[in-house]
């Protein structure tokens, strides 16, 4: 595996200094292919460790749902009498957070190596050891791929299932291809969760459920790392919730509005920070409000549509924080019974439920809105949900029709030629849909 060849690079089997002096020396594109060709050698990393002082035999135990499925180079896991999958990974015994990531190369230098090895293998090399691990979880992974260039774009698809019983989340690669299915998510069904990428990490948010008949409000976070195909959980939200807003603004997290677990209207919000892994109130709207959306643009929060206890129908207004002033203010031009929403570039677009049959594009710029329709080539259907995938947009049809392409909305096309069709499409009904550059 990729990682094993990073390994022995270290033992110095195949030369270091050289590539250590090249680092220094060499263009970045020359350097890169350098990498490269050492760690596609072949290695005996794996029988060194396990016969060597630096490391223990472990078994980790997981649940059969948090198993990676088809992902490539990967072992299979073995299942137990406790119907538990076992995976075998060698770990250090006492680790030094202060070692260095690679012994004998600069922590610079190590981590622009794990940065090139192949996505498929970041679940492998997440069970090295625990500075391997946290180094791939981090913000600086993402930043590092990305300066390497080997940062991918992934479609991920929360998809209803067959006859419309449950749901799985789904992940197609730029092209729409490679389709798997993430790990069953922690905890019972839910509705009306909120969902946000943040830092390359799937964040799923409160939500109902219903057990036994027994229907409850959570205040749960759950978060899909993107790299390690795994769920963890993150902090509790201090209120909780359903039905509400929520967007990334600056990198953290605001949740706002929603029904509260009594069924009461909510005004309240608050802000997550991931690097305290921490929920904080924030001032509330000034209204309760529910059913809405949320965005974020140049640095404030934005949030639209659905209903407020005091307004007659939907909303029309727009309520945006700004996280210095810490508050408030109000638009009177927003849009209302939104059924599908995103953001693309410096632009939010949106279909509303009297006309799904024209996009309305917001421009925060100057707060205005213009109308494209939208053809009828591609689907019949008149209900779409969005996606973003390569800087377009797709509108996937609300009914399953065999024979439908997805449509998509190239808003740097020349004039005329902005409408397209795709072969992109999801299992099922796409319930929802984020993408995750990483």
């Amino acid at each position: 595996m990729a990682y094993s060849h990073t390994w022995e690079m270290c033992e110095g089997k195949y030369g270091f200094g050289s590539l250590r002096y090249n680092w220094q020396n060499t263009s970045k594109k020359d350097y890169c292919r350098s990498i490269t060709s050492v760690m596609e050698l072949q290695s005996d990393w794996i029988k060194h460790r396990k016969s060597s002082s630096y490391s223990a035999h472990v078994k980790r135990y997981t649940d059969p749902n948090m198993c990676f499925p088809n992902l490539a180079n990967h072992d299979k896991p073995t299942p137990t009498k406790s119907n538990r999958c076992v995976r075998s990974e060698a770990v250090d015994d006492d680790e030094d957070c202060s070692s260095p990531i690679l012994p004998g190369l600069p922590d610079d230098v190590s981590k622009h190596c794990l940065a090139l090895v192949p996505r498929s293998n970041f679940p492998s090399m997440g069970g090295v050891n625990k500075r391997w691990r946290g180094f791939i979880q981090s913000k600086e992974f993402i930043t590092v791929r990305k300066l390497a260039g080997m940062d991918e774009e992934w479609l991920y698809i929360l998809t209803a299932g067959s006859k419309g019983k449950g749901s799985h989340w789904e992940v197609m690669d730029c092209l729409g291809h490679n389709r798997r299915s993430l790990p069953s998510m922690p905890g019972p069904a839910k509705a009306g969760f909120g969902v946000v990428v943040l830092n390359g990490k799937l964040l799923v948010m409160a939500g109902c459920s219903s057990v036994d008949g027994t229907a409850s409000v959570s205040e749960e976070v759950y978060q899909y790392d993107s790299c390690l195909n795994s769920w963890s959980r993150l902090s509790n939200m201090n209120v909780a919730r359903y039905d509400f807003a929520c967007a990334e603004v600056n990198g953290l997290v605001y949740a706002v509005g929603g029904y509260g677990a009594n069924g009461d209207s909510l005004s309240s919000a608050e802000v997550y920070d991931p690097d305290t892994n921490k929920w904080t109130p924030i001032e509330s709207l000034r209204r309760p409000r529910w059913g809405c959306f949320a965005c974020g643009f140049e640095g404030k929060l934005y949030v639209m549509g659905g209903r407020s206890s005091f307004t007659i129908g939907n909303s029309k207004f727009v309520d945006v924080y700004s996280p210095e002033k810490h508050g408030w203010c109000e638009m009177k031009n927003g849009c209302v019974m939104v059924t599908a929403h995103a953001v693309l570039g410096k632009k939010l677009f949106c279909t509303e439920w009297k006309n799904q049959r024209k996009l309305a594009i917001f421009n925060p710029e100057d707060n205005s809105w213009k109308m494209v329709p939208v053809p009828l080539t591609g689907s019949s259907s008149i209900g779409f949900r969005f996606g973003i995938l390569d800087d377009k947009l797709l509108l996937f049809s609300l009914e399953e029709e065999p024979s439908y392409r997805t449509l998509l909305y190239d808003p740097s096309a020349a004039p005329g030629s902005e409408w397209q069709t795709s072969d992109i499409r999801p299992s099922g009904l796409c319930l929802c849909s984020v993408t995750i550059r990483a």
